[in-house]
């Protein structure tokens, strides 16, 4: 059957983008899938306001362990080796739902003294996509808005046009934080409302160089036929291209109308294995296709059988080696073992090499410090860490 990424680049191109640490026949030998690499969670996010975070050991101390993390600058991870980048965004279609966040007020009646006054920054005014973790009180981001972010991912692209396939998790924040009435209700996405995603990504990117589902679909009647008959593309093809996928589920039917099987969209959903639009997945609690943050209890067996299970199927796989601090704070290696085990394609940390945690220094990386390697279950017999590199 013909494919739809088969064509080879002009000579002048592929010369231009080639490297002596890589070579055209290694990539169109080695599929996407066949790769491993190491992710950030929640990748903008500085961290919390001191002020915020002692508010939050009064209100909720679990709380408070979990959100005591932070990155780099995006540019400073990706130079790093980090592959997989995720990024919240909030809808604000009057540019003023987030104007006036809450926290600093809660804290002062709480007898603190907020740290900055959120309400004055320009950010978060306008109709732009924001770029935040939590409402009222966990906003600060090493870019912001979207738009800012995204120019900042192309600019790092352009400056590394063989970089291996970059992906781009995005989370559409939608619900009520803690299911808390107190916290300002999120603005719910539309149809509409992922038209203008998908447009502001093609509007940075441009189509050539964002890989989309129609690409990897081709002439197949669905995205899940195509990963499952032919797979996805070569590193050949995807190489200094960027990926975009949803990290929650509740995207999937809004994104999907008017766009079956994806059609003509931009990002891959958090598909349900076996439904049309099924290409990419998260396993991050040994569970796929369902609601999730990192915080259930992790049954590190289950998941290992089922990751495989999907990888040897040709579903691409994101899951999280480490959550809400945990495992950093006990030095428990059990949950990032069993990620590079599984295959999984994607595996994202609060914690990458560069970035050790305060406590027991606990990194994700790969043996050698490598950004990526063959992946250890679905990569070919010939592949070696040359195929690999960038």
């Amino acid at each position: 059957m013909k494919t739809a990424f088969c064509a080879l680049p002009a000579l002048g191109t592929l010369l231009a983008v080639l490297t002596p640490h890589t070579s055209f026949a290694a990539d169109e030998q080695v599929k996407m899938n066949q790769v491993q690499v190491i992710g950030t969670h929640n990748s903008y996010r500085r961290s919390i306001a001191p002020s915020t975070l002692e508010w939050l050991k009064k209100q909720s101390p679990k709380m408070a362990e979990a959100l005591d993390y932070q990155h780099g600058t995006i540019p400073a991870q990706l130079d790093g080796g980090v592959r997989q980048l995720e990024i919240d965004i909030y809808a604000d279609s009057t540019g003023k739902r987030y104007a006036h966040p809450k926290g600093a007020a809660w804290q002062q009646k709480a007898g603190l003294t907020p740290d900055q006054n959120l309400s004055d920054i320009a950010e978060n005014q306008g109709t732009d996509f924001k770029v935040m973790h939590i409402v009222d009180i966990d906003q600060r981001s090493s870019c912001e808005p979207l738009r800012n972010c995204l120019m900042v991912i192309k600019a790092w692209s352009d400056a590394h046009p063989n970089h291996l396939p970059l992906y781009i998790d995005i989370e559409t924040k939608q619900d009520v934080p803690l299911k808390n009435g107190a916290f300002t209700k999120p603005e719910q996405f539309t149809p509409a409302t992922y038209d203008k995603l998908d447009a502001e990504l093609l509007s940075v990117f441009g189509r050539d160089r964002i890989l989309t589902p129609d690409d990897v679909r081709g002439t197949y009647p669905t995205l899940n036929e195509a990963i499952r008959k032919r797979g996805w593309p070569t590193l050949a093809y995807g190489r200094g291209k960027v990926v975009f996928t949803f990290d929650r589920p509740h995207d999937t039917a809004r994104y999907l109308t008017g766009h079956p099987s994806l059609r003509g969209r931009v990002v891959f959903t958090n598909g349900r294995p076996g439904d049309p639009d099924a290409a990419y997945t998260e396993a991050n609690e040994g569970f796929v296709g369902m609601a999730g943050n990192g915080s259930a209890e992790v049954n590190n067996a289950a998941a290992l059988h089922q990751i495989q299970d999907l990888v040897k199927q040709g579903y691409l796989v994101r899951t999280r080696s480490d959550a809400n601090t945990v495992e950093a704070r006990q030095n428990d290696t059990a949950r990032r073992d069993v990620a590079f085990q599984s295959g999984a394609q994607i595996i994202s940390t609060d914690y990458p090499s560069f970035e050790p945690a305060p406590w027991h220094n606990f990194t994700v990386a790969f043996p050698g410090g490598v950004i990526a390697r063959c992946n250890p279950v679905t990569a070919p017999a010939t592949c070696t860490a040359a195929d690999v590199a960038e």
